[in-house]
């Protein structure tokens, strides 16, 4: 449920778009489209192990306009859980659009809309589910390497019942440590509506590395979720544990 390379994937269309023109006169592009790729030992989303502690593959394109600071994009991962639930489904489509912008000379803001979509997943039909699909509206401030978002559910949550209204404050910090290694530092709050045994705190404590070909990423990430309410129905293993994540990803 993360689009983990879309920071990363916008980071680099705006790169480009910015970039001083190799010759004078010549414009640099105010559009673009970039496609991201990515494998990882353990697709983690707000903390919580979308593919029962096993690797998911991952990829999606990312359109930014730069002049006006939209942006729209598709991203998708395999997953298990929904399959686990007793629904059906291995794989999360994610949707978005929004606005990035400036405020002043080192506060940004991004806010836009998310609808995650988990194709033929059949959770409705399951007692104690809703329906898998999720909308939310998120809302982010940045300042410098360091910003705070929240975002919040419009319909009900990843198939809670009854969770319309939850929210997910996230706050973090991408420092640059030389070498091309990035410290990434991250604590997050997820509140479920009408099931507060639901409600929990996760973190993640990592590094990135940009290899040229690829970018490398190591992360130990954990929560403080309820093990009753994140076991996964297939073998009762937590999924919310604290565990060490290995990502590769390509922008092209």
């Amino acid at each position: 449920m993360k689009k983990s390379l879309l920071p990363a994937a916008i980071a680099a269309v705006l790169s480009a778009m910015l970039a001083v023109p190799a010759h004078a006169g010549e414009q640099a592009p105010d559009r673009g489209l970039v496609y991201n790729a990515a494998a990882t030992s353990d697709y983690r989303y707000r903390g919580i192990s979308q593919t029962r502690l096993q690797p998911a593959l991952q990829g999606g394109a990312d359109y930014v306009h730069a002049p006006s600071g939209f942006y729209a994009g598709a991203w998708g991962s395999s997953i298990k859980w929904t399959g686990d639930a007793g629904g059906d489904g291995s794989v999360e489509l994610d949707l978005y659009a929004g606005k990035r912008g400036v405020l002043g000379a080192d506060v940004s803001y991004d806010v836009g809309v998310l609808t995650y979509v988990y194709p033929s997943n059949g959770l409705k039909r399951v007692a104690g589910f809703a329906n898998a699909d999720t909308t939310e509206v998120y809302g982010q401030l940045g300042y410098g390497p360091a910003y705070v978002k929240y975002s919040h559910a419009v319909t009900n949550l990843f198939g809670f019942v009854d969770s319309k209204n939850s929210g997910y404050l996230d706050a973090g910090v991408n420092l640059e440590a030389g070498g091309g290694y990035t410290v990434n530092l991250h604590a997050g709050h997820q509140k479920v509506k009408n099931a507060g045994q639901a409600d929990y705190t996760d973190w993640k404590i990592g590094a990135t590395k940009d290899f040229g070909v690829v970018t490398g990423a190591l992360a130990v990430v954990g929560t403080n979720a309820g093990k009753a309410a994140y076991a996964s129905p297939a073998n009762g293993k937590f999924l919310g544990k604290t565990a060490l994540v290995l990502t590769v990803s390509k922008v092209f």
